[in-house]
Protein backbone atom coordinates (compact mmCIF):
# COMPACT_ATOMS: atom_id res chain seq x y z
CA UNK A 1 0.00 0.00 0.00
CA UNK A 2 1.30 3.46 -0.86
CA UNK A 3 2.08 5.59 2.18
CA UNK A 4 3.57 8.74 0.60
CA UNK A 5 0.45 10.89 0.92
CA UNK A 6 0.36 14.55 1.87
CA UNK A 7 -2.98 14.98 3.63
CA UNK A 8 -4.70 13.04 6.38
CA UNK A 9 -7.95 12.84 4.45
CA UNK A 10 -6.12 10.85 1.74
CA UNK A 11 -6.49 7.91 4.15
CA UNK A 12 -10.23 8.36 4.70
CA UNK A 13 -11.96 5.30 3.30
CA UNK A 14 -8.66 3.53 2.55
CA UNK A 15 -8.92 -0.23 2.91
CA UNK A 16 -6.01 -2.56 3.66
CA UNK A 17 -6.49 -6.25 2.81
CA UNK A 18 -4.29 -9.00 4.24
CA UNK A 19 -4.57 -12.76 3.79
CA UNK A 20 -2.83 -15.37 5.92
CA UNK A 21 -2.98 -19.15 6.32
CA UNK A 22 -2.55 -20.61 9.79
CA UNK A 23 -1.73 -24.16 10.87
CA UNK A 24 -4.78 -24.37 13.11
CA UNK A 25 -8.49 -25.07 13.02
CA UNK A 26 -10.93 -22.29 12.24
CA UNK A 27 -12.24 -22.58 15.79
CA UNK A 28 -8.75 -22.03 17.21
CA UNK A 29 -8.08 -18.99 15.00
CA UNK A 30 -11.49 -17.51 15.81
CA UNK A 31 -10.82 -17.94 19.53
CA UNK A 32 -7.43 -16.28 19.18
CA UNK A 33 -9.28 -13.18 17.86
CA UNK A 34 -11.97 -13.15 20.55
CA UNK A 35 -10.39 -14.45 23.77
CA UNK A 36 -8.62 -11.52 25.52
CA UNK A 37 -6.10 -13.85 27.16
CA UNK A 38 -5.01 -15.11 23.75
CA UNK A 39 -5.16 -11.67 22.11
CA UNK A 40 -2.77 -10.34 24.72
CA UNK A 41 -0.19 -12.85 23.52
CA UNK A 42 0.01 -11.61 19.94
CA UNK A 43 -1.60 -8.18 19.50
CA UNK A 44 1.11 -5.73 18.46
CA UNK A 45 4.58 -6.11 16.92
CA UNK A 46 7.19 -8.37 18.48
CA UNK A 47 8.40 -7.01 21.79
CA UNK A 48 5.12 -5.25 22.60
CA UNK A 49 2.94 -6.43 25.47
CA UNK A 50 -0.68 -5.85 26.45
CA UNK A 51 -0.87 -5.30 30.24
CA UNK A 52 -4.53 -4.31 29.79
CA UNK A 53 -6.53 -6.36 27.28
CA UNK A 54 -10.30 -6.10 27.57
CA UNK A 55 -12.20 -7.50 24.58
CA UNK A 56 -15.89 -8.17 25.20
CA UNK A 57 -16.50 -10.33 22.14
CA UNK A 58 -20.20 -9.79 21.48
CA UNK A 59 -22.08 -7.29 19.30
CA UNK A 60 -21.79 -3.93 21.05
CA UNK A 61 -19.14 -5.26 23.42
CA UNK A 62 -16.44 -2.77 24.35
CA UNK A 63 -12.75 -2.96 23.54
CA UNK A 64 -10.06 -1.36 25.68
CA UNK A 65 -6.43 -2.32 25.28
CA UNK A 66 -3.17 -0.80 26.47
CA UNK A 67 -0.30 -1.83 24.23
CA UNK A 68 3.11 -1.27 25.81
CA UNK A 69 6.19 -0.73 23.64
CA UNK A 70 9.60 -2.21 24.55
CA UNK A 71 10.67 1.28 25.75
CA UNK A 72 7.79 1.33 28.23
CA UNK A 73 5.52 3.78 26.38
CA UNK A 74 1.84 2.89 26.57
CA UNK A 75 -0.56 3.16 23.64
CA UNK A 76 -4.21 2.90 24.77
CA UNK A 77 -6.85 1.77 22.29
CA UNK A 78 -10.63 1.76 22.41
CA UNK A 79 -13.39 0.32 20.26
CA UNK A 80 -16.33 -2.04 20.09
CA UNK A 81 -17.47 -5.21 18.39
CA UNK A 82 -19.99 -4.77 15.59
CA UNK A 83 -20.70 -8.41 14.64
CA UNK A 84 -19.70 -11.91 15.72
CA UNK A 85 -20.46 -15.00 13.62
CA UNK A 86 -18.64 -17.89 15.29
CA UNK A 87 -16.36 -19.27 13.97
CA UNK A 88 -16.64 -17.54 10.60
CA UNK A 89 -16.26 -13.80 11.07
CA UNK A 90 -15.41 -11.03 13.51
CA UNK A 91 -16.22 -7.36 12.82
CA UNK A 92 -14.98 -4.64 15.16
CA UNK A 93 -14.04 -0.99 15.28
CA UNK A 94 -10.95 0.16 17.12
CA UNK A 95 -8.39 2.94 17.24
CA UNK A 96 -5.92 4.71 19.55
CA UNK A 97 -7.33 7.14 22.10
CA UNK A 98 -5.82 10.16 23.90
CA UNK A 99 -5.88 10.78 27.64
CA UNK A 100 -9.43 12.17 27.30
CA UNK A 101 -10.69 9.10 25.48
CA UNK A 102 -10.92 10.77 22.08
CA UNK A 103 -10.03 8.68 19.03
CA UNK A 104 -7.01 9.70 16.99
CA UNK A 105 -8.37 7.59 14.14
CA UNK A 106 -10.64 4.55 13.71
CA UNK A 107 -10.48 1.35 11.70
CA UNK A 108 -13.35 -0.99 10.92
CA UNK A 109 -11.83 -4.48 10.81
CA UNK A 110 -13.48 -7.55 9.33
CA UNK A 111 -11.64 -10.83 9.90
CA UNK A 112 -13.11 -13.81 7.99
CA UNK A 113 -11.97 -17.41 8.48
CA UNK A 114 -12.22 -20.32 6.03
CA UNK A 115 -10.78 -23.80 6.52
CA UNK A 116 -8.95 -25.06 3.45
CA UNK A 117 -6.65 -28.09 3.04
CA UNK A 118 -6.11 -28.57 6.74
CA UNK A 119 -5.35 -24.90 7.37
CA UNK A 120 -7.39 -21.83 8.20
CA UNK A 121 -7.25 -19.00 5.69
CA UNK A 122 -7.87 -15.61 7.21
CA UNK A 123 -8.76 -12.49 5.22
CA UNK A 124 -8.53 -9.26 7.16
CA UNK A 125 -10.11 -6.13 5.68
CA UNK A 126 -9.27 -2.94 7.58
CA UNK A 127 -10.93 0.27 6.44
CA UNK A 128 -10.24 3.76 7.77
CA UNK A 129 -13.59 5.22 8.86
CA UNK A 130 -12.40 8.28 10.77
CA UNK A 131 -9.12 10.15 10.91
CA UNK A 132 -7.38 13.36 12.05
CA UNK A 133 -4.35 15.31 10.79
CA UNK A 134 -2.19 13.73 13.52
CA UNK A 135 -3.08 10.23 12.38
CA UNK A 136 -1.26 10.19 9.05
CA UNK A 137 2.08 8.88 10.28
CA UNK A 138 0.42 6.10 12.26
CA UNK A 139 -1.92 4.92 9.53
CA UNK A 140 0.96 4.92 7.05
CA UNK A 141 2.64 2.24 9.16
CA UNK A 142 -0.51 0.25 9.84
CA UNK A 143 0.08 -2.49 7.27
CA UNK A 144 3.59 -3.19 8.52
CA UNK A 145 2.48 -3.19 12.15
CA UNK A 146 -0.46 -5.49 11.56
CA UNK A 147 1.68 -7.86 9.49
CA UNK A 148 4.06 -8.15 12.44
CA UNK A 149 1.12 -8.86 14.73
CA UNK A 150 -0.11 -11.60 12.40
CA UNK A 151 3.37 -13.12 12.43
CA UNK A 152 3.06 -13.37 16.21
CA UNK A 153 -0.40 -14.89 15.86
CA UNK A 154 1.00 -17.57 13.54
CA UNK A 155 3.75 -18.35 16.06
CA UNK A 156 1.25 -18.49 18.91
CA UNK A 157 -1.06 -20.88 17.07
CA UNK A 158 1.80 -23.10 15.89
CA UNK A 159 3.24 -23.39 19.40
CA UNK A 160 0.00 -24.55 20.97
CA UNK A 161 0.16 -28.18 21.99
CA UNK A 162 -2.66 -30.08 23.57
CA UNK A 163 -5.52 -31.87 21.89
CA UNK A 164 -6.63 -31.24 18.33
CA UNK A 165 -10.26 -30.08 18.43
CA UNK A 166 -12.57 -29.77 15.42
CA UNK A 167 -16.31 -29.05 15.39
CA UNK A 168 -18.81 -29.46 12.57
CA UNK A 169 -22.59 -29.11 12.28
CA UNK A 170 -24.47 -31.56 10.06
CA UNK A 171 -27.96 -31.30 8.64
CA UNK A 172 -28.85 -34.68 10.09
CA UNK A 173 -30.32 -36.00 13.38
CA UNK A 174 -28.01 -37.37 16.07
CA UNK A 175 -29.33 -40.90 15.55
CA UNK A 176 -28.20 -40.88 11.93
CA UNK A 177 -24.78 -39.43 12.81
CA UNK A 178 -24.37 -42.08 15.50
CA UNK A 179 -25.09 -44.84 13.01
CA UNK A 180 -22.47 -43.40 10.67
CA UNK A 181 -19.88 -43.80 13.45
CA UNK A 182 -20.91 -47.18 14.80
CA UNK A 183 -22.13 -49.28 11.85
CA UNK A 184 -19.21 -50.95 10.11
CA UNK A 185 -20.79 -50.85 6.67
CA UNK A 186 -21.65 -47.16 7.00
CA UNK A 187 -18.18 -46.31 8.35
CA UNK A 188 -16.59 -47.76 5.22
CA UNK A 189 -18.61 -45.39 3.03
CA UNK A 190 -17.01 -42.21 4.46
CA UNK A 191 -13.98 -43.32 6.47
CA UNK A 192 -11.71 -46.34 6.76
CA UNK A 193 -12.63 -49.90 5.89
CA UNK A 194 -12.34 -52.41 8.73
CA UNK A 195 -13.09 -56.11 9.12
CA UNK A 196 -15.31 -55.65 12.16
CA UNK A 197 -16.57 -52.92 14.45
CA UNK A 198 -18.84 -52.99 17.50
CA UNK A 199 -19.60 -49.96 19.73
CA UNK A 200 -18.72 -51.82 22.94
CA UNK A 201 -16.23 -50.81 25.62
CA UNK A 202 -13.14 -52.99 25.32
CA UNK A 203 -13.72 -53.91 21.67
CA UNK A 204 -10.54 -53.65 19.59
CA UNK A 205 -10.46 -52.93 15.88
CA UNK A 206 -7.83 -52.35 13.20
CA UNK A 207 -7.49 -50.73 9.81
CA UNK A 208 -4.85 -49.52 7.38
CA UNK A 209 -4.10 -45.94 6.44
CA UNK A 210 -1.60 -44.70 3.88
CA UNK A 211 0.70 -41.65 3.81
CA UNK A 212 3.24 -40.88 1.09
CA UNK A 213 2.99 -44.44 -0.22
CA UNK A 214 3.62 -45.98 3.20
CA UNK A 215 0.89 -48.05 4.89
CA UNK A 216 0.30 -47.56 8.61
CA UNK A 217 -1.48 -50.20 10.64
CA UNK A 218 -3.88 -48.59 13.11
CA UNK A 219 -4.88 -50.41 16.28
CA UNK A 220 -7.73 -48.99 18.38
CA UNK A 221 -9.61 -49.94 21.53
CA UNK A 222 -13.00 -48.52 22.51
CA UNK A 223 -12.88 -46.82 25.91
CA UNK A 224 -16.29 -45.15 26.30
CA UNK A 225 -19.71 -45.45 24.68
CA UNK A 226 -22.78 -43.31 25.37
CA UNK A 227 -25.31 -44.06 22.61
CA UNK A 228 -25.98 -41.09 20.33
CA UNK A 229 -23.81 -38.88 22.55
CA UNK A 230 -20.19 -40.03 22.90
CA UNK A 231 -17.71 -42.51 21.45
CA UNK A 232 -14.05 -42.65 22.52
CA UNK A 233 -11.27 -45.00 21.52
CA UNK A 234 -7.48 -45.22 21.66
CA UNK A 235 -5.55 -44.67 18.43
CA UNK A 236 -2.03 -46.00 17.92
CA UNK A 237 0.19 -47.36 15.15
CA UNK A 238 1.66 -50.84 15.38
CA UNK A 239 5.43 -50.67 15.16
CA UNK A 240 5.60 -47.03 16.24
CA UNK A 241 5.71 -45.36 19.62
CA UNK A 242 2.86 -43.24 20.87
CA UNK A 243 -0.72 -43.66 22.01
CA UNK A 244 -3.59 -41.20 21.52
CA UNK A 245 -7.28 -40.91 22.30
CA UNK A 246 -9.99 -39.97 19.82
CA UNK A 247 -13.31 -38.72 21.22
CA UNK A 248 -16.46 -37.93 19.24
CA UNK A 249 -19.22 -36.02 21.04
CA UNK A 250 -22.67 -35.39 19.54
CA UNK A 251 -24.92 -32.48 20.45
CA UNK A 252 -28.46 -32.24 19.07
CA UNK A 253 -29.30 -28.76 17.79
CA UNK A 254 -32.89 -29.01 16.61
CA UNK A 255 -32.96 -31.15 13.49
CA UNK A 256 -29.18 -30.77 13.14
CA UNK A 257 -26.25 -32.28 15.04
CA UNK A 258 -23.03 -30.66 16.18
CA UNK A 259 -20.04 -32.99 16.28
CA UNK A 260 -16.98 -32.27 18.39
CA UNK A 261 -13.82 -34.26 17.69
CA UNK A 262 -11.00 -34.25 20.22
CA UNK A 263 -7.78 -36.04 19.32
CA UNK A 264 -5.46 -36.01 22.34
CA UNK A 265 -1.92 -37.35 22.67
CA UNK A 266 -0.56 -36.41 19.23
CA UNK A 267 2.66 -35.27 20.87
CA UNK A 268 3.44 -38.88 21.87
CA UNK A 269 3.90 -39.98 18.25
CA UNK A 270 7.31 -39.94 16.50
CA UNK A 271 8.50 -36.43 15.66
CA UNK A 272 8.60 -37.06 11.92
CA UNK A 273 6.87 -35.42 8.97
CA UNK A 274 4.28 -38.20 8.57
CA UNK A 275 3.14 -37.77 12.19
CA UNK A 276 3.10 -33.96 12.11
CA UNK A 277 0.11 -32.29 13.78
CA UNK A 278 -0.75 -30.58 10.50
CA UNK A 279 -1.31 -33.97 8.84
CA UNK A 280 -3.85 -34.96 11.48
CA UNK A 281 -5.55 -31.58 11.12
CA UNK A 282 -5.71 -31.96 7.34
CA UNK A 283 -6.93 -35.54 7.55
CA UNK A 284 -9.69 -34.96 10.08
CA UNK A 285 -10.75 -31.76 8.33
CA UNK A 286 -11.25 -33.68 5.10
CA UNK A 287 -12.94 -36.67 6.72
CA UNK A 288 -15.36 -34.65 8.86
CA UNK A 289 -15.79 -31.62 6.64
CA UNK A 290 -16.13 -33.40 3.30
CA UNK A 291 -16.52 -37.19 3.43
CA UNK A 292 -18.84 -37.44 6.45
CA UNK A 293 -20.78 -34.32 5.52
CA UNK A 294 -21.46 -35.62 2.02
CA UNK A 295 -22.47 -39.02 3.38
CA UNK A 296 -24.89 -37.58 5.95
CA UNK A 297 -26.40 -34.84 3.81
CA UNK A 298 -26.63 -36.54 0.43
CA UNK A 299 -30.11 -36.53 -1.09
CA UNK A 300 -31.84 -39.82 -0.57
Amino acid sequence: MAANVQAADDFAGREFVMTRAFEATREAVFKAWTDPKQLAQWWGPKGFTNPVCEWDARPGGKIYDVMRAPNGVDYPMGGEFRAIVAPERVVFMCGPVDDKGNFLFQFLHTAAFIERNGQTEMTLRSRVINTTPEAKKYIAGFETGMSLSLDRLAETLASKGGPLVIERVYDAPAALVWQAFTNRDKISLWSFKMAEFRPEVGFEFEFYGEKNGVKYFHHCKIMEVIPEKKLAYTWRYLGHEGDSLVTFELFAEGAKTRLKLTHAGLETFPQTADFARGNFLEGWTHILGSSLKEFLEKKQ
